[in-house]
């Protein structure tokens, strides 16, 4: 005799199946991303893919946000830090952000020192060399 097979069943087994995928592709992120720096989502897809992990950019957004991931600064610095006379750090960080420069993340100014915060390492290079242009120094 066959019988029907309930649909329930079927789509309570694809939601275990899927959390279960969905937890061995989080361990995966967590292995790649303690074993090596990962420049950019398009990279950590890629080693994901070289994995046999399938994702899509959005899938790998949501994963990324789930498992509290960010991206951080690295050694090579995606950070300027600009010395400015005593008591003019703070007038020229809150400058550079009215600016709205796509490259700069955001600025910190305390007294004579400024923190810029880049978006990449690119970016850095060329705040760097906008700054100096405005200051008059070669670039």
């Amino acid at each position: 005799m066959i019988r029907p097979v309930c649909s329930r069943n079927l789509v309570g087994r694809a939601k275990l199946n899927s959390v279960a995928n969905k937890r061995e592709r989080h361990d995966t992120i967590l292995e790649i991303v303690d074993s090596r720096v990962v420049s950019s989502q398009e990279d950590l897809r890629k080693l994901l893919l070289q994995r046999g992990w399938d994702v899509t950019q959005a899938t790998l957004s949501r994963d990324l946000r789930e498992l509290r991931l960010a991206r951080v600064p690295t050694p090579e610095g995606e950070m300027l830090v600009l010395r400015t006379v005593p008591g003019g750090a703070q007038p020229i960080a809150a400058a550079l952000d009215g600016e709205g420069w796509s490259d700069v993340l955001g600025t910190v100014g305390g007294d004579d020192t400024i923190l810029i915060i880049c978006r990449s390492v690119a970016a850095r290079e060329r705040v760097l060399r906008r700054l100096k242009a405005l200051a008059g120094e070669p670039g």
